[in-house]
């Protein structure tokens, strides 16, 4: 990784981002709520630390609610009633934030 790409972070990255963003944007109301809903659920839970992860996981999620609401379906049909427990299931196997965070303090005590 370039200094410039550890500063600014990857541009294709950030593309592809504001272009799952601004397909979340039209989506119908109901199903941009639950992205955003989700969206804050999976980061404030601990969320995905590697890209190709966050961008398969909201790119999956998007998807998803781009063809339910095509065939007008409600949000929950899609995800169940526990969105939680959905949320939880697609972020299961993935390394988070807290998996990092833990290691990084084992690390430190562990030298010390």
């Amino acid at each position: 990784m370039s200094i410039f790409e550890k500063i600014i972070g990857n541009m294709d990255d950030k593309r592809e981002w504001k272009s799952m963003e601004a397909r979340a944007k039209a989506l119908p109301s109901e199903y941009r709520n639950a992205y955003e809903a989700i969206k804050k659920y999976i980061w404030t839970s601990g969320g995905p630390t590697d890209w190709k992860d966050i961008s398969r996981i909201f790119g999956g999620i998007l998807e998803l609610f781009e063809a339910g609401a095509a065939e007008g379906k409600k949000v929950t049909d899609l995800t169940g009633e526990d969105v939680a427990a959905f949320c939880d299931e697609l972020v299961k196997d993935e390394k988070n934030w807290r998996d990092k965070y833990r290691t990084k303090l084992n690390d430190t005590i562990g030298r010390g």
